[in-house]
């Protein structure tokens, strides 16, 4: 399986925006170099996970956009704040995380409006989408705004690593 992970900003450029006053600087090779990850995973069936910036990667990867700066899901610099956020019954997700559960986040960008054939599959209080997937089908591709890698709940990490080996979680 493929791990795309945390980093700088998506240049605003990747799709169709000015940047905002607020958006970090990007790095333009590391988006070509992991936009093309992405669209390989997908082409050959490979599972994928997003963590972070590898979520809003996948929705740009497939024509979607986002919010360049949102308050309220980010600590002081380098320091992880936690908060819930609901799963959506019924979606890779919700059935890898059947209950509301308290994520460690540390990001001030979001999706806004969907990549092409991608399904919200959790959200934060704020309404903030907190998860994306690809619907059943289309093989395991699953991103998550929260970084399930700093807190204990290893659940997600399982899921992707049962898809790479062909069988579920715990099988």
């Amino acid at each position: 399986g493929l791990v795309i992970a945390g980093g700088a900003d998506v240049a605003p450029a990747r799709y169709g925006a000015e940047p905002d006053p607020r958006t970090g600087p990007p790095s333009l090779d590391r988006d070509a170099w992991e936009l093309a990850l992405i669209e390989a995973a997908l082409a050959d069936g490979v599972p994928l996970l997003g963590i972070c910036r590898g979520m809003q990667l996948l929705n740009v990867a497939l024509g979607g956009t986002l919010v360049q700066h949102l308050d309220g899901h980010a600590g002081p610099p380098g320091v992880f704040e936690r908060h819930a956020v609901e799963p959506v019954p019924g979606t890779l997700l919700g059935r890898t995380l059947p209950e509301p559960v308290s994520v460690p986040t540390y990001h001030h960008q979001a999706v806004d409006r969907l990549g092409s054939g991608l399904l919200p599959s959790a959200h934060a209080a704020d309404g903030t989408i907190e998860a994306l997937e690809l619907p059943a089908g289309r093989g395991f591709t699953l991103a998550v705004q929260w970084h399930p890698e700093a807190g204990d709940d290893t659940r997600v990490m399982e899921a992707l690593v049962a898809a790479a080996r062909g069988t579920s979680p715990g099988g």
